[in-house]
């Protein structure tokens, strides 16, 4: 009844809410994917997707069917790894972005593991531009990690937008610069908030660095200033600041910050190392199949 083809392409859809993006990640046609997910309703007599011109969305069914693809996806792997005598085994070394320090990829990681108990995990957190240099020197198999803007190598895991954040009720002064709070160079976080704010004619000046996320996330909760972060992933206690207005100066007047655009999260694979080419594309694939939890659940 529930293919797990038909499945993995859901999954795909959901994550992306883009049938274009979904046919790209898969290698398969629009056409195809889009069959794929009509299978799918006709199987579960329910309807998954709205959809029009202009976006995609999940259903209440949809969101439903999230939980189930994943663990019968899992269990099917479970299974074919059982029944033909495959086991995992080798070192793989995978680079994670600091984004998701306060997401669901522990749990992700904590089921690979028991999934595969003979990979030996080594995991490196890092911003994402020092791991795609990283990567670059063969240093990872495998980075889950923000895109460059100029790049178009990767995965794709899912695309969200930027966003301006800090403490709720923050009040921004329109006469003085922009305090910024930042990872250091060369976050790419940090590059397109400064670009942005360059192209715009806006004045700024560094309120905190701090190569963790939580040393930002602390600095923003004691109202230190603003931080350009990932919409899907605003850790608790802090606030989406808005692009216009909300942010008072003074007197009242409304303090304007530039809209950051989209980022992408891909996943890069290194030189291939036969020894960890297996589990690489095993926790690629765990990855993608549990993409909404990790911004959907942060």
């Amino acid at each position: 009844m529930y293919e797990p083809t038909h499945l993995r392409t859901f999954l795909a859809v959901a994550q992306t809410l883009s049938f274009t993006q979904a046919a790209r990640r898969l290698g398969l046609r629009q056409s195809t994917v889009s069959q794929h997910v009509r299978r799918l309703e006709d199987g579960a007599g329910r309807r998954l997707f709205v959809r029009d011109t202009h976006r995609v969305a999940l259903t209440e069914d949809g969101e439903a069917m999230l939980g189930f693809a994943r663990t019968i996806l899992a269990a099917h792997e479970r299974a074919a790894a059982f029944f033909t005598g495959t086991r995992l085994r080798g070192r793989l070394r995978f680079g994670a972005s600091e984004d998701f320090v306060l997401t669901r990829l522990p749990e992700i990681l904590e089921t690979f593991r028991r999934d595969h108990p003979e990979v030996d995990l080594e995991l490196t957190v890092e911003l994402s531009g020092i791991l795609h240099r990283q990567l670059e020197s063969g240093r990872h198999d495998l980075v889950l990690a923000k895109r460059r803007a100029d790049d178009t190598h990767g995965e794709l895991v899912w695309q969200d937008r930027l966003t301006w954040i800090g403490a709720p009720g923050l009040r921004l002064d329109a006469e003085r610069p922009v305090p910024l709070i930042l990872f250091p160079a060369p976050a790419i976080t940090r590059a397109r908030a400064l670009e942005v704010l360059e192209a715009h004619g806006r004045d700024w000046r560094i309120a905190c660095t701090s190569g963790s996320l939580s040393g930002l996330v602390a600095a923003a909760r004691a109202g230190l200033g603003v931080m350009a972060h990932t919409r899907g992933l605003i850790p608790p206690g802090l606030a989406e600041v808005p692009v216009r207005g909300g942010a008072s100066g003074r007197g009242g007047a409304a303090v304007a910050l530039p809209d950051l655009g989209t980022v992408d999260f891909v996943l890069l694979h290194g030189r291939r190392r036969p020894a960890a080419q297996g589990a690489a594309e095993a926790l690629a694939e765990a990855i993608l199949a549990g993409a909404d939890r990790l911004h959907r659940g942060a």
